[in-house]
């Protein structure tokens, strides 16, 4: 299905999907299929038929490396999960200073954390990690990061829900962006973060979680209803 039917009442269906649009999909929450038990498939180029055990009969929905076909929606799916925290980092003349992301990544390598996603300016750094493991260490990465990277200011914001719009048919339409961010201003939605891959396969969105259900079911009628 294009979204969560925990959220969307009755979503619409996916016809074909790449192996490269379920694994976005997968990563931000989809859990129709573990990862590991299409990567042998996926690996020999092996499409995949995904049947509804309830209804046989219908065509279902392809798995495949690639294809021409074009999806019926802009997207082909959006998925999305709660509990993330942003580490803002500032410093005047970030941008000119070498090493400086390393010096920051290497803080939370130590404590064992990995990071999601890094959207960054000139002066800026957002570092958005999962918040149940960042908690019990982020005193330590904080400590780390002022002795290693000296920045003029660290900001933690907690409580975020990060959204994945996904789909092939985004690189070929202009303004799929402007009708995200149309949706969710009409939604009356703050956004925190965007963060868009130079694939153009997907756009990840980060919200409060406190208006995540909203932002989500605005994004799914901008372009499925």
């Amino acid at each position: 299905m294009i979204a969560d039917p925990r959220i969307i009442e009755n979503p619409a269906a996916i016809n074909t999907i790449t192996y490269k649009e379920l694994r976005e999909l997968s990563y931000m929450g989809a859990t129709v299929l573990h990862e590991d038990a299409i990567f042998p498939v996926r690996r020999e180029g092996i499409p995949i038929n995904i049947k509804n055990t309830n209804s046989p009969d219908d065509p279902g929905t392809m798995i495949v490396e690639s294809t021409s076909k074009k999806p019926e929606h802009i997207i082909t799916g959006i998925a999305g999960k709660k509990g993330f925290s942003a580490v803002n980092i500032e410093k005047d003349m970030m941008n000119s200073e070498i090493g400086f992301g390393r010096k920051v990544l290497e803080q939370f390598e130590k404590q064992g954390l990995s990071f999601e996603h890094m959207p960054s300016g000139i002066d800026t750094m957002t570092i958005i990690v999962h918040q149940h493991e960042f908690v019990e260490k982020e005193q330590e990465v904080l400590a780390g990061i002022h002795r290693n990277a000296s920045p003029d200011s660290i900001e933690i914001e907690a409580g975020l829900a990060l959204i994945a719009v996904v789909g092939r048919g985004m690189k070929s339409v202009k303004g799929t962006a402007l009708k995200i961010f149309e949706a969710l201003y009409n939604s009356n939605v703050n956004v925190k973060m965007i963060d868009q891959g130079s694939s153009e396969l997907n756009i990840i969105i980060g919200v409060l979680e406190e208006e995540f259900e909203t932002a989500f079911k605005a994004i799914y009628n901008a372009f499925v209803k």
